[in-house]
């Protein structure tokens, strides 16, 4: 069965949610009448509250084509449905570009914002500018660290230095000596952390490889040319989804023995672990970052909600191997794992 490391918040959360939209109900009509409402609503593909239509923005620093906020895009706007709200999203993975499309956001004063923290320096301002507006802002995936220090009411992702240590032991218990840990984008802090915690726990030799993500030919040759110099590597460890795939296809072309990991799961990589191309991927369930996100600024718009006492709400992580693969496929299929 697939390891569960952390997430006792996040079940929380949906618990939350599911009293939010049930308190909403007692109060606004009561009983029976407003259950078989929420029903009826929901299965009609509609919301299950009558809260106002609010408007929330979700800015990451999403670079294009990354198939990992596809899934939290999907869990955001499933939340946006039921919760009766309209979901804006927007993207860049340059810093300031990021913090002009959360400028744009504040500009058309909506009421929450969900941001990321991957480069945290480029954020900080625009981040103070939303809660000094008194738009209450929640943070994902990136930035736990400066989350609570820049006024957001909660963080919702994994601890990267908690996965990163979670990698090193695995690494460990399959019995690895030398590790890559291949890094795709230069200054996303979350990233480091994850490779410092890796190195933290692994009892053999880690070292970093920055690659230039947005190249993917690129990633692949530098990870073949790392392998074809060092045949001593025995392990390499991608941190994300679709680099993986790149990783494999170095390891073929380098004549190389060593096991691909990866962070993240998506379709493809659901396969790989059933076909043991994949040793093992650390998932921080993306989809549960998105849909809690959406959940928990509506019940702070309805209820004044904040969970997580000024700490992050852990999504993961969540180690997955072949065993587990099979049972997570249709979910993975259907874009929600």
């Amino acid at each position: 069965m697939a390891r569960v490391r952390t997430g006792v918040r996040a079940m929380g959360a949906v618990l939350a949610a599911v009293l939010g939209a049930s308190l909403m109900g007692c109060s606004s009509t009561g009983g029976k009448r407003a259950e078989e409402r929420a029903a009826k609503a929901a299965a009609e593909g509609g919301s299950a509250v009558n809260t106002p239509r609010w408007t929330f923005a979700m800015v990451t620093h999403s670079g294009d084509g990354d198939t990992f906020w596809d899934i939290v895009q999907k869990g955001a706007k499933m939340a946006a449905d039921k919760d009766n709200i309209n979901f804006l999203y927007s993207h860049d993975d340059e810093g300031q570009q990021q913090a002009q499309l959360v400028q744009a956001a504040i500009d058309k004063k909506v009421d929450g914002l969900i941001v990321t923290l991957a480069k945290p320096d480029a954020m900080k301002d625009v981040v103070a500018k939303a809660t000094r507006a008194g738009i209450p802002v929640i943070t994902v995936n990136s930035g736990s660290a400066e989350s609570k220090k820049y006024g957001a009411l909660t963080h919702i992702g994994q601890d990267e230095s908690i996965a990163g240590e979670a990698v090193g032991e695995e690494l460990n218990a399959r019995g690895r000596k030398k590790a890559l840990c291949i890094l795709h984008e230069q200054g996303n802090v979350g990233h480091e952390q994850r490779c410092a915690g890796a190195k933290k726990t692994f009892d053999g030799q880690l070292q970093n490889l920055y690659v230039e993500g947005t190249n993917m030919p690129d990633v692949q040759a530098s990870i073949e040319a790392k392998l074809q110099s060092d045949k001593n590597i025995d392990a390499v460890v991608t941190l994300g989804a679709p680099f993986a795939d790149a990783a494999v296809k170095a390891k073929k072309t380098a004549g190389s023995k060593a096991e691909i990991d990866t962070f993240d799961l998506n379709p493809k990589v659901a396969a790989s672990l059933q076909s043991k191309t994949l040793g093992f991927a650390v998932d921080q369930q993306p989809y549960l970052q998105g849909y809690e996100a959406v959940d928990l600024l509506w019940l702070y718009r309805f209820n004044r909600n904040v969970l997580g006492g000024g700490r992050p709400v852990l999504t993961g992580p969540q180690i997955v191997t072949s065993e587990d693969a099979a049972q997570l496929a249709e979910y993975a299929d259907r874009g929600t794992r």
